[in-house]
């Protein structure tokens, strides 16, 4: 464990990094009132103008330092969802629950089932669900760093309420429960075994399926959040799923692999899409209209916004443009 003096040069580093603000305006508005609250979190949504009669739901969880509208500049996520009637939940944190405007994955408080954050997030779900008509069977979410990890704790304590999800340079549910082990499990030290992993998924809830599918996305150069984290939420959510093989099917393509297991049904349920070159943050196209160039927003030629999309049954096939 990461002496306080080493945490305390970390946390001072990563506090003079601002913010990074959309250059337009956002389409995002506030959601109003939801639940009790108890995390202490706004809650901004897009509903598209030419939203579907019984729409889709995205959950969409920012990064340190950045806020909802800057990721939403720069994944594009609003700007597909008015294109294809879906609606767009961006849960928001606060400087009063953290100065860097992290999620807070690894507070215990934070991450289980019916507390903290992590029901805030839930009370959201289902003010939106209630509001605009949402169709309760295609719910999703995803997240970048903080907010990855944060994904998969929404992942793994209502899985019932999600069909799938993509964490992103994030980190295994349960992994850490302090200050100083997030940032040593940040850094690859101490990750759990294999069989604690899968414990602490399941235990997160009594929920006993089916689970929601998975992808998990990591830039190979991401010394942030090392790779060896995204293969512990691979590993993580390997148990709970009918997997036929732990051997996974590969297919390399440029600057990128994507490794994928399927169920006894045949269908692909978890997969790793690896980045080679790319950094800490979240991979973007900015030829494709939707993605936009930002600190933690990486111009890597492929789109997560889309890929997701397309793997979720939002967008057509053709648009997967990976």
């Amino acid at each position: 464990m990461r002496s306080m003096s080493d945490t305390l040069a970390r946390l001072s580093k990563l506090r003079v990094i601002q913010p990074h603000l959309p250059s337009s305006p956002t389409p995002l508005v506030n959601l109003g009132p939801f639940g009790s609250n108890p995390g202490g979190l706004d809650a901004k949504i897009h509903v598209p103008a030419g939203r579907a009669e019984r729409p889709a739901m995205v959950v969409v969880l920012h990064g340190c330092t950045q806020n909802a509208a800057a990721y939403d500049h720069g994944s594009g996520w609003s700007r597909l969802a008015e294109e294809y009637g879906f609606v767009v939940l961006y849960p928001q944190q606060t400087r009063q629950n953290n100065s860097n405007t992290c999620f807070n994955w690894f507070v215990p408080d934070h991450m289980r089932r019916d507390r903290g954050e992590a029901l805030s997030i839930r009370q959201m779900v289902d003010t939106a669900m209630e509001r605009h008509n949402i169709d309760p069977a295609r719910i999703f979410v995803t997240g970048l760093s903080a907010g990855g990890a944060m994904a998969n704790v929404m992942l793994a304590t209502y899985p019932e309420l999600f069909a799938g999800g993509s964490v992103i340079a994030g980190l295994a549910y349960g992994c850490a429960s302090s200050v100083p082990e997030a940032f040593d499990r940040m850094r690859g030290h101490g990750l759990p075994n294999v069989t604690k992993l899968q414990d602490q998924l399941r235990l997160a809830s009594r929920h006993q399926g089916p689970w929601p599918t998975i992808s998990v996305w990591h830039g190979l150069q991401d010394r942030t959040v090392v790779p060896s984290n995204g293969d512990a939420v691979v590993t993580q959510w390997q148990a709970v799923h009918d997997i036929v093989s732990k051997e996974a099917a590969v297919e390399t393509r440029e600057g990128h692999s994507v490794s994928s297991w399927k169920n006894r049904h045949g269908t692909v349920v978890i997969e790793l899409i690896t980045v080679a070159g790319m950094g800490h943050g979240t991979p973007v196209d900015g030829a494709d209209g939707y993605g936009t160039s930002a600190p933690y927003m990486l111009d890597v030629g492929l789109s997560s916004t889309l890929y997701s999309a397309c793997s979720w049954g939002l967008i057509p096939p053709f648009d997967k443009r990976v």
